[in-house]
């Protein structure tokens, strides 16, 4: 009778150590994850033409137009310089003043 009690014990303590490894690897890897494309997803919403934007590239240029996914930035002091790129380009966004 007590080895037959032992080998339930044994997988039951496998069963939780696995449930514990996971667990931890959610609140490790998924949760912040899921919190920075939050974060990107509301940063995304909010530009408007006029913001200084910095892109994934290491530009910083101005927002003149934009669609539903694609954004026209503008880029320095010469007002030819207007590229359309796609609003997950952007990592930072500086609000317009005024």
């Amino acid at each position: 009778m007590t080895l037959a009690t032992g080998g339930n014990m044994g997988i039951g303590f496998w069963v939780l150590y696995i449930a514990v490894i996971f667990g931890f690897m959610y609140f490790i890897a998924i949760r912040p994850q899921k919190k920075e494309r939050k974060k990107q997803q509301e940063l995304l919403s909010s530009i408007a033409i006029g913001d200084s934007v910095l892109t994934t590239s290491g530009f910083y240029g101005v927002i003149i137009d934009m669609t539903d996914d694609t954004v026209i930035v503008e880029f320095g002091n010469n007002k030819n310089c207007r590229i359309p790129m796609q609003k997950a380009a952007i990592v930072q966004v500086e609000k317009a003043e005024g």
